[in-house]
């Protein structure tokens, strides 16, 4: 397979997973009006993700092994994604904390997976191509966060 697409495909769940760090700070507002929350409890929609994913990240090697890279990949990506949906249509503030737990357990393990995935796949004269192509999706993630976020209040 071509390495420069497999190096695309492993920055898009990257990309997407760190647009939904900052995606959420934009709404919080809303969030609280919708949820009827507080300040201090809406706040938990963003500490939940962050805490789960940190917890995750260090856990990704061993997961990734024992039940095989690409498999684990997939598991995370399908996680990240139903819990998305589910975060969308939270019904009160303690689902949408839990489903951004599950959202940062799946999403947690995206960042170090592609990198392992573009580091095995580029030769080792090539890491360092590979790794500023994964350097593209992590600096673009915080500026489309906020963008993506604010279109998304605004027009739901």
């Amino acid at each position: 397979m071509n390495k420069w697409l497999i190096a695309l495909a492993v920055m898009v769940p990257t990309l997407i997973e760190i647009i939904d760090i900052s995606i959420v700070n934009v709404a919080l507002d809303h969030i609280r009006g919708s949820l009827s929350a507080g300040i201090d409890e809406s706040t938990w929609s963003i500490t939940s993700y962050l805490v789960s994913n940190a917890v995750i990240i260090p856990m990704t090697g061993w997961l990734s092994r024992f039940f095989g890279r690409k498999r684990y990949l997939i598991i995370s990506i399908t996680l990240f994604t139903v819990s998305s949906f589910l975060c969308g249509s939270a019904w009160n503030l303690q689902s949408l904390v839990f489903f951004r737990v599950l959202q940062g357990i799946g999403g947690g393990a995206l960042q170090p997976i592609s990198q392992s995935i573009l580091l095995e796949t580029f030769p080792p004269s090539q890491h360092g191509i590979a790794m500023a192509i994964f350097g593209v999706g992590i600096m673009f993630g915080p500026i489309i966060g906020p963008l993506l976020g604010g279109w998304i209040t605004d027009n739901w």
